[in-house]
């Protein structure tokens, strides 16, 4: 599994932000080609995102890059510029289809390839932005091995859908709820929309718990101080760890040892989801625990 608490957006021709990424505690940083960049600056961008590609990780976040859609007709020379040592994954900016990723595929296997690297370390992430995309969401998932979640992108999406970005959010519902039922279903991390009004932390916070309750195990942010709330309100808290630490022992002194197909604990059966449940919390917090050690270090 991959913990993605936090996927941080840093504009690519923004040199002073860039500088600044390994102060940043995000799970992700995502360095950016897309629509944080305006089209005369794309290749100075490509130039910097190249250059600081291992910098920006410094501190212990992996570093992905946000690239063009293949309609644009830049997603190779962004590839071409940005597929080195250093990068951990490729976000793909409106995904349409199947086809889209397979081609993404193609050109990162053969870069990696050409310049030595890793066949297949380089992961592809999926934003899920437009109408099309939305209905073709699940199957793009599931044309690369190397997808490992999707995004999605409420601000493209109401566009796409001709309807007015409220702070209620009523109009995203059925992509935030589609997005994450397919990112599940396709065995991907659910990644949570930008939440745009970046200064009201305590509406932030109420909608993180909101679409943790949709299944999103992550946000997409565009300000460091949603870092912190995110990662608090993410990461499991320490009586689900508690639970979860009971639930496997019992299960598996008196179940599985057993033979039996459920037990009780604490008052309430516990069966076989109960327990993988139980598993992927202890999962969850091990590897936060490892990733935050390193970063100490």
């Amino acid at each position: 599994m991959t913990v993605m608490r936090s996927v941080f957006y840093v504009p690519g021709n923004n040199e002073k932000m860039i500088a600044k990424a390994p102060e940043f505690s995000a799970d992700i940083i995502t360095l950016d080609l897309e629509d944080s960049v305006p089209p005369a600056e794309k290749v100075r961008a490509r130039e910097c995102v190249r250059e600081n590609l291992k910098q920006a990780g410094a501190s212990g976040s992996k570093v992905y890059v946000r690239v063009n859609n293949w309609e644009t007709l830049m997603t190779n020379d962004d590839l071409e510029a940005v597929v080195h040592e250093g990068v951990a994954g490729i976000c793909l900016a409106k995904t349409g289809e199947a086809d889209n990723v397979k081609r993404l595929e193609w050109k990162i296997e053969e870069l990696e390839r050409r310049r030595g690297l890793t066949v297949g370390a380089i992961a592809i992430q999926l934003l899920i932005e437009t109408a099309k995309g939305m209905m073709n969401a699940y199957p793009a998932a599931l044309a690369s091995k190397r997808v490992n979640s999707l995004i999605f992108g409420a601000v493209d999406y109401t566009k796409d859908m001709r309807v007015k970005l409220t702070s209620e959010g009523t109009e995203q519902l059925y992509g935030r709820h589609y997005t994450a039922v397919a990112a599940r279903a396709a065995g991907c991390i659910a990644i949570d929309c930008p939440f745009v009004d970046f200064s009201n932390l305590p509406a932030f916070e109420t909608s993180v718990l909101q679409g943790r309750q949709m299944g999103y195990e992550g946000r997409m942010l565009i300000h460091p101080n949603q870092i912190e709330p995110s990662h608090r309100l993410y990461m499991p808290t320490a009586e689900d760890v508690e639970w979860a630490t009971g639930v496997v022992k019992v299960f598996e002194e008196e179940g599985i040892a057993k033979g039996a197909a459920a037990v009780t604990y604490k008052g309430k059966m516990v069966d076989t989801p109960v327990y993988d449940n139980a598993r992927q919390i202890l999962a969850t917090i091990k590897e936060i625990q490892e990733m935050e050690a390193l970063r100490k270090k």
